[in-house]
């Protein structure tokens, strides 16, 4: 345990800070793996002060106190992780140095005694220049009580999660108050009298309360809407091309053509099948998918359209097919592509007959089923193959519904890992925070080569790794030794800290060493983006990690440069042809 001890200023300094980083290509400053902002300190106080002139000083600071609680709550974790190296009271100390190194106060050690194992905690401190009293004093003169709410919140947030259990900071000297520094002492609640007086600030009051209600009841009227909608849970998606799918799908419901949905493995082509079959009038009826690639193909007859007993060896009871089974529903046949010649034939005669015969049988069944075909392929390449009839992908074709990959689905991403996170944390039974800043940017800028179907199991396997009432971490999405940490640009991620960007290397070297130039390597990548969404601006916007705006800014850049160089090499060549 450590012992209660005076602690000087050079104690705070011993050990080095948390790893802070800037990029200053991303404008972006990175604590951990936690994304940070730098913002003005007048800009805050004056918001600070709408707060309270709008709601009141007691509710201003109780929404302030919860705020700064979530802050400390999130900062603890980093020193939790801190304290499996370096001693408990070392560890703690990384919250203090954090509130210093932001410029939100000067934290002075008075005193420390802390264990964690027996949850045994006081602690004394001073704050020198705090910003929120000081503004605080300067906006509505000497108050009667400590000020400092944000910063008293965050102490409270911060000694509570580091500690495992309530920790209760108070503010006994204020420079709000008119003292010349504000000082803090912590220990547990129950060892304060008048913990109840101070804790009632940490739960949101009755307009909280109603407004998560209403957030609530919004929730469970989107859902009741979904479901008349036939969107259901997994169907998540707000990108053009998913609601342009989605609309198709929906405009189909009613009717009785037969969908092909086209789209990479992993998309969400049953997924949409089985939103159609809830939209239809037949939902009553039975969803029936088959995946043909996954059935032999001597077998593949008799699984579609039955068997009769004796039928072939082995064939010891007649039973019905996939067809006959989906009667007065819908039959999804996945992967379509991969069904052999002769059950195409008799796929296409069902079709048009609306009939099958069972395998070894001569009597006709009447079916009236709705039938929804899948591929990854493209079936128009495989019909001048000869791997797939004509005269079927024609009729398959007659309602064609595109799915777009997950790359090109930015927008979806974080709404859907997100789900995926609840999906999982429930199954599993854990309580999880989230994902850590840096992991949801590797969410984005990774590729996604196996779509929606990835991402669900991506985030599964983050769920199991990551420890209880944590947020899962990039480590836990991509393991480092595997080919994704570097599809997901990670490498570029990590230089923040000085790490290395391998794939890159020779580009850098080429731009260093004068070989291209750092406006000619922009170019390819715009280039590269725009040949790759096919001329859609709004995609390679999107693969680029840019506004539209931002792109058509850059392109017209672009070609007023190569303008510009053209009229440069003109002139040059008339001058060079001149007769002098």
């Amino acid at each position: 345990m450590t012992r209660l001890r005076s602690v000087t200023s050079a104690d705070a300094g011993e050990s080095s800070h948390p790893p802070v980083r800037f990029c200053p290509e991303s404008g972006q400053i990175w604590l951990n793996e936690n994304r940070m902002l730098l913002v003005h300190a007048e800009a805050q106080a004056l918001l600070r002060r709408e707060l309270i002139d709008t709601l009141g000083m007691e509710r201003a600071q109780g929404l302030l106190m919860r705020m700064g609680y979530a802050s400390g709550v999130r900062d603890a974790e980093l020193a939790r992780k801190r304290a499996q190296s370096c001693a408990d009271d070392e560890a703690f100390m990384t919250g203090p140095r954090l509130h210093t190194l932001e410029g939100i106060v000067r934290v002075q050690p008075v005193a420390l005694e802390l264990d964690r194992a027996t949850g045994r905690f006081y602690g004394e401190f001073l704050w020198e220049n705090s910003w929120e009293g000081q503004w605080h004093r300067h906006y509505y003169g000497i108050h009667h009580e400590p000020v400092c709410w944000t910063q008293i919140g965050y102490a409270c947030g911060y000694g509570s999660a580091f500690m495992g259990r309530p920790i209760l900071f108070k503010e006994v000297e204020c420079v709000g108050m008119g003292h010349e520094n504000c000082r803090i002492v912590g220990k547990p609640i129950e060892e304060w009298e008048d913990a109840a007086q101070h804790m009632r600030f940490f739960t949101p009051e009755s307009i909280a309360d109603q407004i998560l209600e209403l957030q609530t009841q919004v929730v469970q009227l989107r859902s009741t809407i979904d479901l008349k909608d036939g969107m259901g849970a997994e169907m998540i998606g707000q990108s053009p091309g998913f609601r342009a799918a989605w609309e198709l799908l929906r405009a189909a419901a009613g009717t009785q053509i037969s969908v092909l949905l086209l789209g990479e493995t992993g998309v969400g082509k049953e997924l949409f099948a089985r939103a159609l079959h809830r939209m239809s009038r037949r939902a009553d009826k039975s969803f029936v998918a088959v995946n043909c690639a996954a059935i032999p193909h001597e077998l593949v007859e008799a699984e579609l359209f039955g068997v009769e007993k004796g039928a072939y060896t082995g064939a010891l009871t007649a039973r019905p097919g996939r067809f006959e089974r989906a009667d007065g529903g819908t039959l999804f046949l996945d992967e379509i592509g991969e069904l052999p010649l002769p059950a195409q034939s008799k796929l296409l005669r069902v079709l048009q007959e609306g009939e099958v015969e069972r395998l070894g049988g001569g009597e006709p069944r009447r079916v009236d089923v709705r039938l929804v075909a899948a591929t990854n392929q493209k079936l128009a390449e495989a019909v001048k193959a000869g791997h797939f009839r004509s005269d079927l992908y024609y009729r398959l074709n007659a309602y064609q519904i595109d799915i777009p990959p997950l790359r090109e689905r930015k927008e979806d991403i974080s709404p859907l890992a997100r789900h995926f996170l609840d999906k999982h944390a429930t199954i599993n039974g854990k309580k999880l925070r989230g994902f850590t800043d840096l992991a949801k940017r590797a969410l984005l800028s990774y590729a996604w080569p196996g779509n929606v179907r990835e991402l669900q199991n991506m985030v599964e396997r983050g769920v199991i790794l990551a420890p209880a009432g944590s947020r899962i971490e990039v480590q836990h999405l991509f393991p480092s030794s595997t080919q994704q940490l570097h599809e997901a640009g990670l490498e570029m991620v990590d230089s923040l800290g000085g790490g290395n960007w391998e794939a890159g290397k020779a580009l850098c070297e080429a731009v260093l060493n004068g070989v291209m130039t750092l406006d000619r390597v922009e170019a390819m990548l715009l280039e590269t983006a725009v040949d790759k969404a096919r001329g859609n601006l709004s995609s390679a916007a999107r693969l680029l990690g840019l506004t539209r705006p931002q792109l058509a800014y850059r392109l017209k850049r672009l070609q007023e440069m190569n303008a510009g160089n053209r009229s440069e090499a003109a002139a040059g060549i008339e001058a060079a042809e001149s007769p002098r």
